[in-house]
């Protein structure tokens, strides 16, 4: 049989993995940072509606530049934003990829701090860019001292920053966000896939942009807005800096489809963002008992918790599966992570999980 090292495929791209996470059909699924609730009825009515009412023009293609989602987009950002600065694609994936296009390529880096999200490093190797991976401080916070300590050796031409972090959950403070995004030459991402999740109160870098036409916003629908299956990511940035992403995207790469379930969501976002707070009260529930239990959870402002203090990642991870409930082994030494679900989900992995806590190895019966 034909493998990859049969075909003639880029040198540099030989040897790697996709990017993946185990698909399981188990009762308690918490291994992919989706938002476990369902849309609410009322909500999926109207966006059935909307695509209903878009089958009848798939005759004909889509608005190239969905207008319509950036003026929806903008309007539930706030912040002053206009529909000129808000740019979307199928997933923030895509949106990411459109920045390592433009800005990134042949010749030119990225820098991320590791350990974060896994596929800047799978998009900048699928557009020729150099992946530079910092550390990161105790913990997995990360610093404006150590940030910029890193801009200022490896001089990227893309710094990605993700805030609250994945895969550790880690919030980011604005400062940081603030003190390399001026000390950069290059263009500065702040991926804020999970903000919606973070402490109320909590300042976005979207507060950042005026005035720093190479900073871009990156947000997602998939996970506070549980539309993880209709793919919708966006940005927000400078109008320049988006009209660079133009240059590479594919011609009507939005479908009208997604278009229109991406307005009918965000035409109920008060109704679709009411689960946040369930959420952020589990995913607090989880860290709390997790730490009673004699782990080390590490600190969150997403709707997953990374937690430290596993004898046997491996073996846990397939215990839990066996049991039922997916979570994921990231490959981190000692740490696993789980979403926060539902209340019955989450009572499900925090009573699996006990049996393998350090503080009652010695008196629970495994």
């Amino acid at each position: 049989m034909t493998s990859l090292d049969d075909l003639p495929i880029r040198d540099d791209l030989r040897g790697r993995t996709p990017y993946g996470a185990p698909q399981e059909h188990v009762p308690v699924a918490l291994n992919v940072n989706e938002n476990t609730h369902p849309i609410p009825e009322d909500v999926a009515h109207d966006i059935v509606a909307r695509i209903a009412a878009a089958i009848l023009r798939l005759n004909r293609y889509p608005d190239r530049e969905f207008s319509e989602l950036r003026t929806a987009l903008a309007a539930y950002l706030g912040h002053g934003l206009t529909t000129e600065q808000i740019w979307a694609a199928n997933g923030s994936n895509e949106v990411l990829q459109h920045i390592m296009q433009a800005y990134g390529g042949p010749g030119r880096s990225a820098l991320g701090f590791a350990p974060t999200y896994s596929m800047y490093s799978l998009l900048a190797a699928g557009t020729g860019t150099r992946w530079i991976a910092a550390s990161r401080d105790a913990d997995f916070e990360l610093s404006p001292e150590a940030a910029v300590a890193a801009v200022r050796e490896h001089d990227p031409d893309i710094v990605l920053l993700c805030a609250p972090n994945n895969p550790t959950g880690t919030p980011l403070s604005l400062e940081t966000i603030r003190a390399v995004a001026d000390a950069a030459r290059g263009v500065v991402v702040v991926d804020e896939a999970y903000f919606e999740f973070a402490d109320p109160g909590t300042p976005s870098a979207l507060t950042l942009l005026d005035g720093r036409p190479r900073l871009l916003i990156s947000r997602t629908m998939s996970k506070a807005f549980a539309f993880a299956g209709a793919r919708v990511g966006y940005l927000a940035g400078d109008p320049a800096a988006i009209d660079a992403l133009r240059l590479v995207r594919l011609p009507y790469h939005l479908s009208a489809l997604t278009q229109a379930a991406a307005l009918g969501a965000l035409a109920h976002a008060d109704e679709m963002l009411a689960m946040v707070d369930e959420i952020r009260g589990q995913r607090e529930r989880i860290s709390r008992t997790l730490a009673e239990l004699g782990f080390a959870p590490a600190r969150s402002g997403s709707n997953f918790v990374l937690f430290g203090g596993v004898d046997d990642p491996h073996a846990v991870f397939e215990a839990l599966l066996a049991r039922g409930i997916l979570i994921r082994d990231i490959g981190i030494p000692g740490h696993l992570r789980v979403t926060a679900g539902t209340e019955a989900e989450t009572t499900a992995f925090l009573e699996a999980v006990a049996v393998f806590a350090p503080a009652g190895r010695n008196r629970i019966d495994a």
